[in-house]
C-alpha cells in the first residue's frame, strides 16, 4: 500500500493544521485503498512493485515536461519493461511526463494550462497548497517545482493516484502527495491552505455555490483561490445548463459566462477577483494519443462545425479566475 505517513507527519507540523484532522485522514486513506472496495488496487500495486529499481540522475519539475531521470539511467531491457508497466496504468490524461526517456504523451498538454496561470498567481514559495481533482498530480509537481513547501492533491479516482505513486517511486519527495479522496472528504472551515487550486472540477459539481463556499472554507484568511473552469460567452446572469451531455460528458451541470462567474465569486464573499485568461480549447492541447486511446476533443466536436460540440453547444472554452478569502 502507498505510504502516506511521512507526508502526514509533515502536514501535522504546519501551524494552521488541526491536530485531530491527521488521524481522520489516516482512516479515510486506509478505507479508500482497501482492495475489497476495488479489486484493481491489487493490479496497480503489482505495477508499482514491477517498476524497475533505478536512481534518476536528474529530476526536473519546473519545465513543461516533468522529467524523471534520463535514458542513460536504465538499460534498454529495463526501459522496455518500464514502458510495459506504465502502459498498464492507461489512460494517462495529464502531462507530459518522461520516465527515464520513456515519453508519456498524455491526452492533455497540461503545461499549456500551467503556462497560462503561473505568472498571475501568488508566488508559491513556502506555501501550503491544495490541488482539488489533481488527477495524476502533474500540477502538484509543477507547484512543488515553483517552490511550494507542501502540496496535497486530491483525487478519488484511484488509477490516477497510482500514476502519481509511480512518479513518486522515483522522485521520492515526501512534501508532495495525491490522496485518494475528494473535496467532500475534507472538513469544512479548515482555514489552513495558502493556495487552493480547483481546475476542471467546478462544472462537475451540482451546486456551484456549495463548491465555492467549500473552497473558501479551506483557505486561510488572505489565501488565494485559483479557479479554472469551462465558461460560455454571454452577459452577466447567463448560464448554459446542458440538456444531457456536453462534449459527450455526462456530468456537466452548468457553464456560466465570465461575468456570471465573477458575480458568483462576489456572492460567495471572495475578494480581489480577477479574470486572468480565457482560452478556446484546441486539439493541440487535448487529443487522443497512444497513452490515452479513448475518445478526446476531436471526437467531441461537431463534424460539420468545429465551433460547436457534437451536441450543438458552443465548443469548450476555459477561463482562469483568481480570488482571495478576505
Amino acid at each position: 500500500m502507498i505510504d502516506y505517513s511521512t507526508f502526514l507527519q509533515l502536514l501535522s507540523h504546519h501551524a494552521n493544521v488541526p491536530e485531530n484532522w491527521i488521524e481522520t485522514l489516516k482512516t479515510q486513506i486506509e478505507t479508500a485503498l482497501q482492495p475489497q472496495k476495488n479489486k484493481d488496487i491489487l493490479i496497480w500495486e503489482e505495477v508499482l512493485n514491477q517498476l524497475p529499481q533505478a536512481h534518476p540522475s536528474e529530476i526536473v519539475l519546473h519545465e513543461n515536461i516533468i522529467r524523471i531521470g534520463t535514458g542513460n539511467d536504465l538499460k534498454q531491457n529495463e526501459k522496455n519493461h518500464l514502458m510495459v508497466q506504465l502502459r498498464r496504468l492507461h489512460p494517462w490524461r495529464k502531462g507530459p511526463i518522461s520516465f527515464f526517456g520513456v515519453y508519456i504523451d498524455t491526452e492533455w498538454r497540461s503545461d499549456m494550462k500551467w503556462n497560462r496561470l503561473k505568472d498571475h498567481i501568488d508566488v508559491l514559495n513556502d506555501r501550503l497548497v491544495l490541488d482539488v481533482g489533481s488527477g495524476n498530480g502533474y500540477f502538484c509537481w509543477r507547484m512543488r517545482g515553483a517552490g511550494a513547501r507542501l502540496v496535497m492533491g486530491l483525487d478519488p479516482y484511484l488509477k490516477y493516484v497510482y500514476q502519481f505513486a509511480a512518479m513518486q517511486k522515483y522522485i521520492t519527495d515526501p512534501a508532495v502527495q495525491v490522496l485518494p479522496l475528494g473535496i467532500d472528504d475534507l472538513p469544512s472551515n479548515l482555514q489552513c491552505f495558502d493556495t487552493v487550486f480547483s481546475m476542471g472540477v467546478f462544472y462537475h459539481r451540482r451546486s456551484p455555490f456549495d463548491h465555492l463556499f467549500k473552497l473558501k472554507s479551506l483557505l486561510r484568511p488572505g489565501g488565494q483561490l485559483v479557479l479554472e473552469t469551462l465558461i460560455v460567452e454571454g452577459e452577466k446572469g447567463y448560464v448554459l445548463v446542458p440538456e444531457g451531455r456536453y462534449a459527450k460528458m455526462r456530468n456537466v451541470w452548468f457553464i456560466p459566462s465570465p461575468l456570471t462567474l465573477e458575480s458568483w465569486l462576489k456572492r460567495a464573499a471572495f475578494s480581489d477577483i480577477h479574470l486572468v485568461d480565457v482560452s478556446l480549447t484546441t486539439t493541440q492541447e487535448q487529443r487522443k494519443t497512444s497513452w490515452m486511446e479513448f475518445e478526446s476533443l476531436p471526437d467531441f466536436l461537431h463534424p460539420e462545425n468545429n465551433h460547436l460540440t457534437i451536441e450543438g453547444y458552443p465548443r469548450p472554452r476555459r477561463a482562469i479566475f483568481l480570488a482571495r478569502r478576505p
